[in-house]
């Protein structure tokens, strides 16, 4: 029997997304896929599912990026459809079902489509998919798009439908297209109800180092309640809707806005309270009930309708993922919220009639927040998404049609992660071990904790972790194992919906029954998740710890764990605090870790080297036992003559030649080959820091041998060392292309100053008094007659006269000035008018050794 169409008059009465329908349906007759953009609370969520179920016989599956959503949009359907929720209209979260195989319209977390399609590619029994709330840019929903546009060339009757409140349709739809055609838009708008926009800027700093300050909460709080109160006395039937950037933040200023005042209902709605209390806020309020205060997270912009509200109080703030590339860690970090989800956010006091936002910050703060959130899959951590992608057959999103491809170094760092948990290949192909992480809803290296700390710790203890880690929940002092014992006999929300998990969890791996389970196994658990966030106290004040985690970073702690020498860390995040203690992070979640629980837990970090160092003049050598960058112990051994001679090398390589003495003659020497080199080339070696670096075994071999042999840095003769460069047959005529002296008219030999090795244009220069240079008609030239030499004449008292590479012009010009400037000064000198005719006599002759 054919199941009963929805009746699409009955659900949209009241709706203005029910003008739309006809022309998303002209568009699906042209189209298997398309773009649909509306305002929040238009009712495009509850519209276009059952539409999709009246065309077709499929399923039409729904997503959206939070829990709650998907929660409250099928009960809200299943309502207006007057069909029990689980039948015709159901939902799938992580941890919650109700669906069957008769249900038409399935709402699911995004997630929860993208592991499905892991084993069930093809879709089979869907004949549509629904992408909400594509605007947020979910990592998820983008990843959605990218596998659905692959499944749509092998299924054209498949249906997909992008859906978003504020989109950037014709880039969406480019995606969602063929190369040829991109996707048909659907562009619903209407009338804007007047939003009257004020601004309440906090007389003290939104943030500091910790976080969202108090003075700020405080000022939210205080803002809402006497603007509530006003409101209250205008419009009685009017709620307040207060934007904060977290649960915690939220739930504080609740606590505030209580405190002053029981006039109102205060509630919160984030993600963390039961399923009925979310559900209570969005159904409203009774007509005989007090005006309520909703204090709500970024989930209440356009995933949730809160029917109501007049008036939106902003903090201006969100949170959201960003990863320290530098530190490899990925951490919420509470910044100033875009101006579109502003807008959002404000929107939802205009959805029923005029409305008002106030936002905490002045204009020019505001105007300053960036226009957009940047999409998550530019500043998350990857490594789910990796593995869904192998699994998919499409490593690194080769292939797929992307609005934004994964940044290749957050990639290679994921890549990186399931290499290490061996969850793919060398090509990036899924493993049979990957396959059974990606079949766990959680971060695969918190699957692998569970699959590998079962059998160890027992499945109880193992999943309690894991919900643990993969909750958004706060460690009072950064101790997991104190924060089991709180969980186990806690009665809050918080402590209900770990239990939840922790019982889903366990029911994916297989019961060990004869396995101790106690709290001495939470830091096992950890470190199999978190191998490289194994750490080791380096250093202990009054205020805190510092510890060296074995990837390498350091990272400072507070607490009862800061005493303890080995911990395994689940949470670390950049911090500039006290409790970083000046390392830049801080851990927010560690448990005790034993030796032999981390030699289980990274035995691919362990190491057992000698490590030999040149330093202070001499070989060192110890044999070191690391864990990753950790040092666990270190003595001391003697080296080997290879170990020694490749620690020398290692050292002149890092300090380079200047940690040698270098006497005249070396360096006389290494710049007249440098000038040979520079001049012509092959054969003569090049004498620059790094063509000298590139031949050490070259030159320096038997001086390399004897520094690894104890010889003190400091007798090492380089010159010696340098003439094993010279080049044969050519090394006889080195004297002559680049003499070391230069034997002038007077018969002295003065000596040749070459020019640095570096230095590609100077010439060689001789400093010699004038009267030494008479009967030089031309000048002297080097490197058979290619470089002329650059004289500086001086005066008999060895004053600079003149500089010339020119002798003849400087004879037949200048030399009649210097002369008659000189003759007076030194009479019993020649100045002859011809100098380059004239002889030098002996008492010209530079006598000083030069």
């Amino acid at each position: 029997m054919t199941a009963a169409a929805f009746d699409l008059a009955a659900i949209g009465a009241g709706l203005s997304f029910a003008a739309a329908l006809s022309e998303l349906e002209t568009a699906l007759d042209g189209s298997t896929s398309v773009v649909v953009s509306a305002p929040p609370g238009t009712g495009k969520t509850t519209l276009v599912p059952p539409l999709l179920a009246s065309r077709s016989p499929g399923r039409v599956i729904v997503t959206q990026p939070r829990r709650v959503a998907a929660r409250a949009a099928a009960r809200r359907l299943a309502h207006l459809d007057g069909s029990p929720l689980g039948t015709r209209v159901g939902f799938t979260v992580r941890g919650e079902r109700s669906a069957g195989a008769a249900t038409r319209v399935e709402f699911v977390t995004a997630g929860v489509l993208l592991r499905r399609m892991i084993d069930d590619p093809g879709l089979d029994g869907v004949d549509a998919v629904i992408l909400d709330e594509v605007h947020e840019r979910a990592l998820e929903t983008d990843l959605l798009i990218g596998l659905l546009s692959e499944v749509r060339e092998l299924r054209d009757d498949l249906t997909v439908i992008a859906m978003s409140a504020t989109l950037d349709a014709s880039r969406i739809a480019s995606v969602l297209g063929t190369d040829d055609r991109p996707a048909p838009v659907v562009d619903h708008g209407v009338p804007a109800f007047p939003l009257t926009e004020r601004w309440a800027p906090s007389p003290v700093p939104r943030l500091d180092e910790r976080g969202v300050t108090w003075g700020f909460l405080d000022h939210v709080a205080d803002t809402t309640a006497s603007a509530a109160a006003e409101l209250r006395r205008r419009d009685s039937e009017a709620d307040v809707l207060v934007f904060a950037p977290g649960a915690r933040e939220v739930s504080e200023i609740a606590r505030r806005i209580r405190g002053a005042s029981d006039a109102f209902d205060v509630r919160e709605l984030h993600g963390q309270i039961p399923a009925a209390e979310q559900d209570a806020v969005i159904r409203g309020r009774a007509p005989d009930a007090p005006p309520r205060i909703i204090v709500t997270t970024s989930l209440a912009e356009s995933s949730l309708t809160v029917p109501g509200v007049r008036l939106v109080v902003d903090s201006c703030l969100s949170r959201h993922p960003q990863r320290d590339t530098a530190r490899g860690m990925t951490g919420l970090v509470t910044t100033a919220a875009p101006r579109s989800s502003c807008v959002q956010r404000a929107g939802r006091a205009t959805r029923q009639g005029p409305g008002s936002v106030i936002r905490c910050v002045d204009e020019r703060t505001y105007a300053a927040a960036p226009a957009r959130p940047a999409p998550e899959i530019a500043v998350a951590d990857l490594a789910d998404a990796a593995l869904l992608l192998a699994c998919w057959g499409a490593p690194g999103a080769e292939g797929l049609r992307m609005i934004d491809p994964p940044p290749r170094e957050n990639l290679a760092d994921a890549i990186s992660v399931l290499r290490n948990l061996g969850a793919i290949d060398a090509e990036g192909r899924a493993t049979d071990a990957g396959r059974a992480l990606a079949r766990i809803p959680a971060d695969p290296r918190l699957a692998r904790a569970l699959l590998d700390g079962s059998p160890v710790v027992g499945s109880r203890l193992a999943a309690e972790v894991v919900a643990v880690l993969g909750g958004d929940l706060r460690i009072a002092e950064a101790d997991v194992a104190r924060a089991l014992i709180a969980l186990r006999g806690g009665r809050t929300p918080d402590a209900r919906r770990w239990r939840d998990d922790a019982n889903r969890l366990e029911r994916m791996v297989p019961a060990t029954q004869d396995v101790r389970s106690d709290l001495d196994g939470v830091g096992l658990v950890i470190a199999l998740a978190f191998p490289e966030r194994i750490a080791r106290r380096v250093d202990r004040t009054a205020e805190g710890a510092t510890f060296l985690l074995a990837s390498g970073t350091r990272a400072g702690m507070r607490g009862p764990l800061a005493a303890v020498e080995w911990i395994a860390v689940a949470d670390v995040a950049r911090a500039t605090t006290g409790a970083a203690a000046g390392s830049g992070a801080i851990i927010r979640s560690a448990a005790v870790l034993t030796e032999e629980q981390m030699e289980r837990a990274a035995s691919h970090l362990l190491t057992d080297r000698v490590e030999v160092e040149f330093a202070q003049g001499r070989v060192q050598a110890r044999r070191e036992r690391r864990i990753g960058a950790i040092l666990r112990s270190a003595s001391p051994v003697r080296p080997s003559a290879q170990e020694g001679r490749d620690a020398v090398l290692r050292a002149i390589v890092r300090d380079g030649l200047g940690m040698f003495t270098w006497s005249d003659a070396a360096t006389a020497i290494r710049r007249r080959l440098a000038l040979l080199s520079r001049e012509l080339g092959h054969p003569w070696p090049d004498m620059s820091d790094a063509g000298l670096l590139a031949t050490l075994d070259d030159w320096l071999a038997p001086e390399i041998d004897a520094l690894a042999g104890g010889t003190p840095v400091g007798r090492v003769d380089l010159s010696s060392a340098l003439r094993r460069l010279l080049p044969w047959p050519e090394a006889v005529r080195f004297d002559e292309l680049a003499p070391e002296r230069l034997e002038v008219p007077s018969g002295s030999r003065i000596r040749v100053a070459y020019p640095d090795p570096d230095d590609t244009s100077a010439p060689p220069v001789v400093a010699v008094k004038l009267q030494e240079c008479f009967g030089w008609a031309q000048t002297p030239r080097l490197v058979d007659g290619r470089v002329p030499v650059l004289f500086h004449l001086l005066s008999p008292a060895g004053r600079p006269l003149a500089v010339t590479d020119h002798l003849a012009s400087f004879w037949s010009g200048p030399y009649a000035q210097v002369r008659a400037e000189m003759r007076g000064r030194y009479p019993r000198h020649p100045w002859p008018e011809d100098p380059w005719a004239a002889v030098p006599t002996k008492h010209t002759k530079n006598r000083a050794a030069r």
